[in-house]
């Protein structure tokens, strides 16, 4: 079972929140006793070898940032459940100058406007948004994929932990999925250290200059952007998805 996120972006951790808790019943030691990425491995990291994967009862959590065409063969064959989370690309930019910006392991973004400009060609880490989420919406019918928006998590957030659980085949009582709701509310999520990457050395990630969980909203990116840079996005993404059949939810 996968949780695939689109790129830098809140929604991933959100996922390694929610879906634990969700295959745990609601059991909130399955997000406070452990780190998030360890409790859902990253199938691009080294870290995941030393885990003994092997020994968790089945469905096992994995998230990732592959693209579609990136997938072992194995993912192919096994043919596991998916959670594809999509965000505003506007947004995601804006996740990603800021993250860029704390974090020693990344190259620098330089200033916005030289950003932006490798943001929408694609030279930033896992590559161009574009591709990324024209290659999962493009994926083979067979597979089974739930599709999802950080817009539609922000706007109902108990209608999607529901949906989500349903997807997964897990049967829990409203009380239940309110619970877990709740307990992936922003704010929550914000203060649980196995979460908020706050035991990161800051050598790696300095929070002093912004917090990883920043704010945990949509529509950011109006923050950030010049309208000139808005419209010039908006062109962009206009000719990148023109042969896309989905309807994407955010303004």
């Amino acid at each position: 079972m996968f949780s695939l996120p689109c790129f830098l972006c809140v929604g991933t951790t959100w996922m390694q929140e929610i879906l634990p808790l969700i295959l745990s019943g609601g059991d909130p030691a399955s997000v406070e006793t452990l780190p998030n990425w360890d409790r859902v491995p990253w199938l691009e990291e080294t870290r995941a070898s030393s885990l003994k994967l092997e020994e968790r009862p089945s469905p096992r959590l994995f998230t990732t940032h592959f693209h579609y065409n990136m997938m072992p063969p194995s993912f192919f064959q096994v043919k596991p459940k998916v959670v594809y989370v999509m965000r505003n690309p506007k947004d995601v930019f804006t996740s990603s100058f800021h993250y860029y910006n704390i974090t020693s392991f990344l190259v620098k973004p330089g200033s916005q406007s030289e950003f932006l400009q490798k943001f929408l060609t694609g030279k930033v880490i896992f590559g161009s948004w574009f591709d990324h989420v024209k290659g999962w919406l493009n994926a083979k019918e067979e597979l089974q994929i739930m599709y999802i928006s950080y817009e539609e998590m922000i706007k109902d957030l108990n209608d999607s932990v529901s949906r989500i659980a349903q997807f997964l085949g897990k049967s829990l009582e409203p009380d239940v999925l309110k619970k877990i709701a709740d307990k992936c509310l922003f704010k929550n999520m914000k203060n649980n250290p196995m979460s908020n990457y706050s035991v990161v050395p800051q050598e790696f990630m300095d929070q002093t200059k912004t917090q990883f969980l920043r704010k945990g909203v949509a529509g950011d990116w109006r923050n950030l952007l010049t309208p000139e840079e808005a419209q010039h996005f908006d062109a962009v993404f206009k000719e990148k998805m023109k042969d896309v059949n989905y309807k994407f939810n955010w303004d």
